[in-house]
């Protein structure tokens, strides 16, 4: 029992019961789910269940002449780190009683943990890249830390006897937007879409209630502190807002197609919307996680959409993503800013044969003004952020990027896929021009930026 409970403590987790968020896409990695789906490991408590998952990778991303001198803009740490790079992207621990089908009084617990890269960049999401490694705070290929830590979820799951089944999560749970997750594995390709790496909150502390009406139909209502929050809605002190969610779901008679509309508000300007110009806060730019007291509001909607045709036998899967988001705030110098983002991405899976896929990925992300992404391409000096400030409107931001993925099951448990991705626009890449200057405000181009890498998965 001793040995039990202490295997329990070191390793919390599930990938491949992969319920991630209710409304994360389910078919998405059916592949990778089916892999794993039945591997797990059952305490001495009956029904409570440990899974999880080791990622590793290489990558290369074909931008600037040295490692730290470079960047795509778009990207966060692992996705841009420089040149060659062995990646210890996560591995994914975590425990679970999940409740059963009945629709009777009941309880159950979720616990996720991930240890890597990937857990430094989701600690870290909104500091800069900083290329020349100087004292500003910032990310480079130097500061990805395979050692980080991070709490991905942990809440109690409660059903109410109420109609078919009122659930409650109350806790922290990852984000109901978007239809890419946080487990790299989990989607069609290995690097992140330009919606998740800028358009979409994460995670959530808080409370959120689903509701099935039948078997098409299931609504989710949530109250939390806001977004990528593990305190409070926000930085601002001045402030104690919170963030209400709600979604839509529909599901095909046929089973074979999911449409799902999420939409989130804030009352109080949330963490992680801006890419900050080294970490500070400019006299336009709104909070990022360690500064600028900046109140406001930020509202999110978003659909995405999965259909797997039964005329190609289960072998095709196309999904579209998209998202349309507005933010007003008040500057630390009482400004008032409104800026406004949009973008959609479309993907395409085939499954060849038990052992081979093939995923491509499409996206566009867009802005009226450099607002929402700060600094990233559109205000990187003072002169130019004082040019946003009286004008109220710059140049926005347009990222373009086209993804390939190739996937091999090649026997159980082991996933291993090799990728390629084509970045462009406006801004994309930044380079310094000297040694220990910060990429943002060196050369801007609009690319093309070229990324290949690997990755091998197993689950257990």
């Amino acid at each position: 029992m001793i040995k039990n409970t202490i295997a329990t403590l070191a390793v919390i987790a599930a990938f491949a019961s992969l319920s991630l968020a209710d409304s994360a896409p389910q078919a998405s990695a059916q592949d990778t789910k089916k892999m794993v789906q039945n591997n797990f490991v059952e305490t001495a408590q009956k029904g409570i269940k440990l899974s999880g998952y080791v990622d590793a990778g290489y990558s290369y991303n074909f931008t600037g002449t040295t490692p730290q001198r470079s960047q795509v803009n778009s990207r966060y740490l692992g996705d841009s780190a420089q040149k060659g790079d062995f990646n210890l992207y996560a591995v994914k621990i975590a425990l679970e009683k999940a409740m059963t089908s009945e629709n009777k009084a009941q309880a159950g617990f979720r616990a996720d943990v991930m240890i890597g890269e990937d857990a430094q960049m989701l600690i870290n999401r909104g500091q800069p890249y900083n290329a020349g490694g100087s004292s500003v705070n910032g990310n480079y290929n130097g500061q990805v830390n395979s050692n980080a830590l991070f709490l991905e979820q942990a809440y109690v799951d409660i059903r109410a006897p109420v109609g078919n089944g009122w659930d409650f999560k109350v806790g922290k749970f990852v984000t109901i937007l978007g239809y890419e997750v946080i487990e790299r594995p989990a989607n069609m390709n290995i690097t992140y879409g330009q919606l998740w790496q800028n358009a979409f909150p994460l995670t959530y502390i808080g409370v959120l209630s689903s509701y099935r009406f039948d078997d098409y139909l299931d609504a989710k209502l949530g109250v939390v502190n806001g977004s990528n929050s593990d305190n409070n809605t926000t930085v601002n002190t001045n402030s104690d807002g919170v963030a209400l969610l709600a979604a839509l779901n529909v599901t095909a008679p046929s089973g074979n197609a999911n449409w799902s509309n999420n939409f989130q508000y804030s009352t109080a300007l949330e963490n992680n919307t801006s890419y900050q110009n080294g970490g500070q806060p400019t006299s336009s730019a709104p909070v990022n996680n360690f500064a600028s007291p900046a109140s406001g509001y930020a509202l999110i909607y978003n659909s995405w959409g999965n259909w797997a045709p039964k005329f190609a036998s289960d072998k095709l899967l196309l999904a579209f993503d998209s998202a349309l988001g507005n933010a007003s705030w008040s500057s630390v110098q009482n400004i008032t800013v409104n800026t406004t983002w949009y973008g959609a991405a479309v993907y395409a899976k085939y499954q060849f044969n038990d052992w081979f896929s093939l995923a491509s990925r499409a996206d566009y992300l867009g802005s009226n003004n450099a607002g929402k992404f700060g600094t990233q391409g559109a205000i990187s000096t003072s002169s130019a952020a004082n040019s946003f400030a009286n004008s109220g409107h710059v140049t926005g931001n347009n990222y373009w990027s086209y993804t390939l993925t190739s996937a091999f099951n090649v026997i159980d448990n082991l996933l291993i896929r090799a990728e390629y991705r084509l970045d462009w626009g406006s801004g994309i890449n930044s380079s310094a021009d000297t040694p220990n200057s910060n990429a943002v405000t060196g050369v801007q181009s609009g690319g093309p930026c070229h990324y290949a890498g690997a990755e091998i998965v197993y689950s257990f």
